[in-house]
C-alpha cells in the first residue's frame, strides 16, 4: 500500500517512519515534506504545499495512493478532508466541522458544556475593552487564549491582572491575527498536564499511551510557551484506572457530543488534560490532530501496525481491531531547537551526527530541516526530536540524552530536564 503523509514536521516525520514500519505499506510520500523525509527509505517528498489540495488531489490518482494521513490541524480546519472524501479519497483526519474542536477553543468549550465534561471556568469576549473588564474583577493566575489556531503559541498564563490584559490587548492587536479577534478567558488549573491521543471512527474511540509534554522554553518550566520541547510516555500520572475515568468522562461524552452534532469525526481526537492533586482529570484543550511531540515518543511504542489502526478509523470498523499492542518500555524525546526559538531564529545552518545519534539508538525525528546539496540544514524553530526507548524512564531519558550528545548545529539549545516531573509522581 502507498500513503500520502501531508505535512512538514517532526510529527509528520514520525508519522511516515511509524506507516514504513508496517508489513503492509510499501511506500510513503510526504507533500510537501522535510530533510528527515526525504531521506527515510522507501520515502520520498512531494513539492505540494499543505493547502494545495487539488494537487494532494491529483497526486493520489496519478499514483495509485490508497491513503491520505493530514498531519497538522491547519489543513484539517480548512476542510482537506471534506475535498478529498468528495473525491473517494479515503482520509485519515476529521472533516472541517470536526476540526472546529480545535480550530475554536469557543466552540470547544461549548461542545464541553453540553457534554458535561469536565474543563475549566471560562469566558468568550469579542471586545478588548468587554475582556478587560471581565478581567478587572478576577484573581490571578489566570489563562488567556486566543480563540483560533496559533501555532502553539496562542495561550498566555497570566501570573497577573496586569499581564493578562497585556496578553488580551495582544491578541486583538493582531498578534495572532484573525486567530486573536476572540479570546477565552479560563480559570488557572492547578495540577500536572498530560496528553491523551485517541483514535476514533466516529462511533468507537481508543485512547494511545498517555504521554506527558513540557511546553516551555526553560528549564524548571520557565520562560514562554512553544511547540513542545520534549516528551515521554506512557506518562504514570494517567495510570490504568485513572485513564478509565478519562474515557468516561472525557473520551466518550466527546465523542457522544460530535456525534450529536450529526458530525462524522474519523481520526485523531487528543485531549490535553490537568490532572488536579486529587487525580481528577480536566479538559485544558482539544486538537484534531496527533500531538507533536507526543507522538514521537508514543509511535515507538506501538507494536499494532499503524496503517492497520487508521484504517480501521478511515472504514468505521474500529471496534473489530484487536486491542493495540504496545511494548513494555518507556520512550523519550528531547527536543532539539535553534537558537531564539521561540522568538527569532536562524535557518540554514549544517546538521551534523544524525547517523552518529541514531548509531546509538536514538530515533532522530527531523521537524525544522531541509536538504541542500546533500546536506541537513536547519529551517525551523524547533529542527529535530531525538527519540530513545529504554526499560523504563531513567534508562530513555538517558538513551535520549545520550543520543542527542552525537548532533550538533550552530547555537543548538534544547531544555536538560526532560522527565523531571517523573520526581513528583
Amino acid at each position: 500500500m502507498k500513503v500520502l503523509v501531508v505535512g512538514n514536521g517532526g510529527r509528520e516525520h514520525a508519522l511516515a517512519w511509524g506507516l514504513l514500519r508496517s508489513p503492509n505499506v510499501s511506500e510513503v510520500l510526504v507533500a510537501p515534506g522535510n530533510g528527515g523525509t526525504a531521506t527515510l527509505p522507501n520515502c520520498r517528498n512531494v513539492p505540494l504545499a499543505v493547502s494545495d489540495v487539488a494537487g494532494i488531489a491529483q497526486c493520489v490518482a496519478e499514483l495509485g495512493i490508497e491513503l491520505v494521513v493530514v498531519g497538522p490541524e491547519a489543513p484539517l480546519a480548512a476542510g482537506i478532508t471534506d475535498f478529498l472524501q468528495a473525491k473517494g479519497i479515503p482520509v485519515f483526519g476529521p472533516n472541517q466541522a470536526g476540526a472546529q474542536i480545535e480550530a475554536s477553543k469557543a466552540w470547544a468549550k461549548d461542545l464541553m458544556a453540553s457534554a458535561g465534561i469536565p474543563t475549566a471556568a471560562s469566558a468568550v469576549f469579542t471586545q478588548a475593552e468587554e475582556a478587560i473588564a471581565y478581567l478587572h474583577g478576577q484573581s490571578a493566575p489566570i489563562v488567556v487564549k486566543a480563540d483560533g489556531l496559533a501555532a502553539g503559541k496562542g495561550v498566555t498564563v497570566a501570573p497577573t491582572i496586569e499581564a493578562a490584559i497585556v496578553a488580551v490587548e495582544a491578541a486583538f492587536g493582531g498578534q495572532f491575527g484573525e486567530a486573536g479577534q476572540r479570546v477565552v478567558i479560563e480559570q488557572f488549573l492547578v495540577g500536572q498536564e498530560a496528553s491523551v491521543l485517541a483514535v476514533t471512527d466516529g462511533l468507537t474511540i481508543r485512547p494511545l499511551l498517555p504521554a506527558q509534554d513540557h511546553k516551555q522554553i526553560g528549564e524548571g518550566d520557565t520562560g514562554a510557551n512553544t511547540g513542545g520541547m520534549g516528551a515521554y510516555a506512557p506518562t504514570p500520572i494517567v495510570p490504568p484506572e485513572q485513564m478509565a475515568r478519562v474515557q468516561a468522562e472525557v473520551l466518550e461524552p466527546a465523542l457522544a457530543a460530535l456525534r450529536d452534532r450529526q458530525i462524522d469525526y474519523r481520526g485523531v481526537l487528543y485531549a490535553g488534560l490537568m490532572i488536579s492533586p486529587e487525580g481528577d482529570p480536566n479538559v485544558v484543550e482539544f486538537n484534531c490532530r496527533f500531538g507533536d511531540p507526543e507522538i514521537q515518543a508514543v509511535l515507538p511504542l506501538l507494536e499494532t501496525p499503524l496503517d492497520e489502526v487508521m484504517l480501521a478509523c478511515v472504514e468505521q470498523c474500529l471496534a473489530e481491531l484487536p486491542p493495540l499492542q504496545w511494548k513494555d518500555a518507556a520512550a523519550a524525546c528531547v527536543v532539539a531547537a535553534a537558537a531564539g526559538y521561540p522568538g527569532t531564529y536562524r535557518r540554514g545552518d549544517r546538521i551534523t551526527g544524525i547517523p552518529e545519534a541514531q548509531a546509538k539508538g536514538g530515533v532522530v525525528f527531523q521537524a525544522g530541516t531541509r536538504a541542500v546539496d546533500g546536506q541537513v540544514v536547519t529551517d525551523g524553530g524547533r529542527v529535530l526530536g531525538v527519540t530513545a526507548a529504554g526499560t523504563d524512564f531513567e534508562a530513555a531519558i538517558a538513551n535520549a540524552y545520550d543520543a542527542l550528545a552525537a548532533i550538533h548545529f550552530d547555537g543548538i539549545y534544547y531544555r536538560r530536564d526532560i522527565g523531571h516531573r517523573l520526581r513528583s509522581v
